[in-house]
């Protein structure tokens, strides 16, 4: 079944980028030889991002004088990105620039992702109005050997404890991933849980 997720890397205390936006502590980290995000956006069929985590990517990736990097990492997928003001666009891109409801715009990212997952690429701010419309259904962390005491956190929205359950555990190079399944699907694998145990006969 097709996901709503949410991947992104993270320091070990949940800043997605430091006091200055920067993200020049995330690249010292030793990724290892895997690729876990190539692998990712293999299932992915539209995205969503903010206005900041866009412009951090035109600059970082030099997108209006080299749009082929953006067309490297994302193919023709199309990507929505949230803002209030006017970005310019990557040339050739499948960008759609928008504003206001998150339900609106998800309904038609899924009609767009064609029985694919949909991405959420951040940041914590768009991705939190995403969890209170009960929209995310998968959170995945890349966690980075980092402390960094302030910063940017990766999300803007409390999620208790009975919304969250542990699904997956995997060691790349120095970063931790940890998968949570949220929301609707948390609940649904703690009550299956719930009834598989409750059917084991007793020992006693």
């Amino acid at each position: 079944m097709a996901k709503t997720q949410y991947y992104t890397a993270t320091s070990i205390d949940g800043f997605i980028a430091d006091e200055n936006n920067s993200l020049d502590w995330l690249f010292e980290v030793d990724e290892g030889t895997e690729n876990p995000f190539g692998e990712f956006f293999e299932g992915v069929g539209a995205f969503a991002m903010g206005a900041t985590t866009y412009e951090w990517v035109l600059e970082h990736d030099n997108l209006l004088e080299e749009p082929e990097n953006w067309h490297d990492m994302y193919g023709d997928v199309p990507c929505w990105v949230f803002t209030h003001r006017d970005l310019p666009p990557v040339p050739d891109a499948n960008v759609f620039m928008i504003s206001g409801d998150v339900r609106r715009v998800h309904e038609a990212m899924v009609v767009a992702a064609q029985g694919k997952n949909v991405w959420l690429a951040g940041g914590g701010n768009l991705v939190s109005q995403f969890v209170a419309e009960g929209l995310l259904d998968e959170i995945i962390m890349g966690i980075a050997p980092t402390i960094l005491g302030e910063g940017v956190p990766m999300l803007r929205r409390r999620v208790f404890v009975d919304d969250l359950i542990l699904t997956g555990v995997r060691e790349v190079g120095q970063f931790a991933y940890l998968t949570y399944a949220v929301g609707d699907v948390a609940r649904l694998g703690r009550h299956l849980a719930a009834e598989t145990v409750a059917r084991i006969p007793s020992l006693s």
